[in-house]
């Protein structure tokens, strides 16, 4: 290069799975069948009438110029419709929600509409690795706060009401949790809530996951009273309604959260295509029988991965939600990323290593449920004869 990188890129590191991918495209060029157990992109399809409205509307000669940037009118609507159905919560659609190309933008123009330089921010100790780097890159101080593992990861309120929080801004939070797949809960968010009232942290809280693999009612952190003054909620429809390409979601919170973030958004980009937010919207129309029957498809591969799981020792919890299991590795691994690469070299299975969530992963594994069972019967196969002395590595 003929002039140096931005500082803030010095120790900002390409994503995980971007550096990873390229070892398991390696292999599959080489001829070998990589079974990829470590990405949660779904495989299953959008609903028959959400690609049916793309179609229409694709073929409409007026459906491709430039969008509003906060979205089309109708598919804030229909996000609103959404969430007054499945979450009972109702969102102005006009001052209340912002549609985004996906959660990670959202993440990133959070960022820039409410840190400055040296503004510091929670961040779970295991989480969603862009908490942490986009915080980073808007120049943000990063303070990590423990999840118990014995309460099923909630925070660690002790920690948190014996730290200095005085420059604290933000809050990053997710449940159901990615990765170790903890539960929401009523009484969770309405201490969270109270939390940040008190100490006057904005909450914001990535909520893509309610709808899979969730035996009791989906909940929104902004159903608690009180909520609106203190969170932002992120939403997806990557993993609820098998649209991880299509890059849609969105922030729903107060106005004036709203229309601070609209500030940075309106200097990125200029809208999302129209026949997309068409198509979403349909999407959100999906029945409960449609979820059930996506959830029944990830019910009975989860059976199998825990058969995975079985055959490799792990220890973990049974009552995980979201696209993902999380499994302890038996003391006899000396270390899960060799365990990582020892699998995807000798049996052409990959998954990932808890440690890219964050240090306390160390010890841990995440497989993902976007895999047609006749494949991961394939992969119980091709661990039959894995000897557990292997493991040792």
């Amino acid at each position: 290069m003929i002039i140096k990188a931005a500082r803030r890129t010095d120790n900002l590191k390409e994503y995980y799975f971007s550096v990873k991918l390229k070892d398991v495209r390696a292999l599959q060029d080489a001829g070998n069948d990589v079974i990829n157990l470590g990405i949660g992109s779904p495989d299953l399809t959008p609903s028959p009438q959400t690609i049916q409205t793309l179609i229409a509307s694709a073929s409409r000669p007026d459906s491709h110029g430039y969008q509003p940037y906060k979205g089309t009118a109708a598919f804030r609507k229909a996000i609103a419709g959404w969430y007054e159905r499945v979450y009972h919560v109702s969102l102005d659609p006009e001052t209340q929600i912002l549609p985004l190309i996906g959660s990670k933008e959202g993440i990133t123009h959070i960022s820039l509409a409410f840190l400055d330089h040296g503004d510091e921010v929670l961040i779970p100790e295991l989480g969603y690795p862009s908490y942490r780097s986009v915080s980073e890159m808007v120049g943000a101080k990063v303070l990590t706060y423990p999840l118990v593992e014995e309460e099923n990861y909630q925070p660690d309120w002790n920690f948190l009401q014996n730290t200095d929080l005085s420059r604290v801004k933000l809050m990053w939070i997710n449940y159901p949790h990615m990765p170790t797949g903890a539960p929401p809960g009523r009484a969770l968010f309405g201490k969270l809530v109270a939390f940040a009232r008190k100490k006057k942290i904005l909450l914001c809280h990535d909520n893509p996951y309610s709808l899979v693999l969730n035996e009791s009612d989906p909940i929104s952190l902004l159903s608690v009273p009180g909520s609106h003054e203190v969170v932002l909620e992120l939403n997806s429809m990557s993993k609820s309604h098998n649209m991880a390409g299509w890059r849609i979601g969105w922030l729903g919170g107060a106005q004036e959260y709203i229309d601070t973030v609209v500030k940075i958004k309106s200097n990125v980009d200029s809208g999302m295509f129209l026949p997309v937010q068409e198509a979403a919207a349909t999407a959100l129309q999906n029945s409960v029988e449609w979820h059930r029957e996506r959830n029944a498809v990830y019910a009975g591969r989860r059976e199998l991965v825990f058969q995975i799981l079985d055959g490799l020792k792990c220890t973990y919890r049974r009552d995980q939600q979201g696209l993902f299991l999380w499994a302890k590795v038996p003391e006899a691994v000396s270390s899960v990323e060799k365990l990582v690469d020892y699998l995807l070299h000798q049996h052409r299975v990959f998954i990932t290593p808890g440690f890219i969530f964050g240090e306390p992963g160390n010890r841990f594994i995440r497989l993902s449920l976007c895999t047609p069972e006749n494949r991961l019967r394939q992969v119980i196969q091709r661990l039959e004869n894995l000897k557990f002395s292997d493991l040792t590595l």
